[in-house]
């Protein structure tokens, strides 16, 4: 055989053994990069937005893969949903937490949305009282009464102080859904999320006081310590002198009858007289008389 021939034969096998081997580790390489496929779990979430007070139904349900661990609290069951009312915004494709939920058999609309413990006050505004249509749920806002205090000087006048303050609306009129653009809103009632306590303060003061809402900042939970204005201080510009306190009833005073005069009994005297032989004797005894 041509010794050419066989060099050029030789030279090609190892070009060619080269170029496997650089292409068979490339391959190798690369396969290796390519990540494990992460597992997934089936999860039910909901297959459009869920604004606060809806009544879950079956078709505001879907299945989606959840890869990775499921969050806390989600429910992963369809018939551990249908039912049950939101009382928190759930947006689609979010899987459903516990807490969004109200309690089996709560129902939904606004009682659902009351948390345990606490009540919900209707209360009557217009323009003035409902700060212009800017009361809409998720505000704070103060509680204003005015009146004249009981067994208060004339001099006094009306009386205005705060009442309540970061008091949550629940709702304005028939709305319960939180406005992200807080557009004011004309409505006839809004609902005050209270306390048992204050409820009964808010009752009593909106039958026989004139009532005042005054907005304030979401984010300022500072609680004022204010002594309230009187119609007084307005003209003059002095302090608002204190209600008096209702006059205490003085205690009549217990006249004692004089006891009438004992009177001394009498003592009667007895004389007796002893006779002894020749001898002549008296002996005088005193006595009580009978009654």
């Amino acid at each position: 055989m041509n010794k050419r021939f066989l060099s050029v034969l030789i030279f090609a096998l190892i070009v060619a053994g080269g170029a496997t081997l650089i292409f068979y580790r490339l391959v190798s390489s690369r396969l290796s990069a390519v990540p494990n496929p992460v597992p997934t779990t089936e999860i039910t979430v909901a297959a459009r937005d869920l604004p606060v007070g809806t009544l879950i139904r079956d078709t505001d349900l879907s299945t989606a893969q959840w890869s990775g661990s499921v969050p806390q609290l989600a429910v992963t069951k369809k018939e551990d949903l249908v039912g049950r009312g939101v009382v928190s915004p759930i947006y689609q494709g979010e899987p459903i937490l516990e807490t969004r939920l109200a309690p089996k058999g709560a129902g939904a609309g606004l009682a659902a949305t009351i948390p345990p413990g606490m009540r919900a006050v209707a209360i009557r505004v217009n323009e003035i009282i409902g700060v212009a249509g800017f009361v809409v749920p998720g505000m704070r806002v103060d509680v204003l009464i005015a009146g004249k205090p009981p067994d208060s000087p004339a001099s006094l006048g009306t009386l205005s102080r705060t009442l309540l303050q970061n008091i949550e609306v629940l709702s304005a009129g028939q709305n319960i859904q939180k406005d992200a653009e807080g557009k004011p809103i004309s409505v006839p009632v809004v609902n005050l999320l209270v306390t048992p306590e204050q409820a009964e303060a808010l009752s009593l003061a909106s039958n026989e006081t004139k009532i005042q809402l005054v907005l304030r900042n979401p984010l300022d939970t500072t609680v004022a310590k204010t002594p309230g204005t009187a119609l007084s201080r307005l003209f003059t510009g002095t302090a608002a002198p204190e209600p008096r306190p209702a006059a205490a009833a003085k205690p009549r005073p217990v006249v004692q009858q004089a006891a009438a005069p004992v009177k001394p009994k009498e003592t009667l005297a007895v004389v007796v007289e002893v006779i002894q032989g020749g001898k002549k004797a008296s002996a005088t005894f005193k006595g009580e008389p009978e009654e």
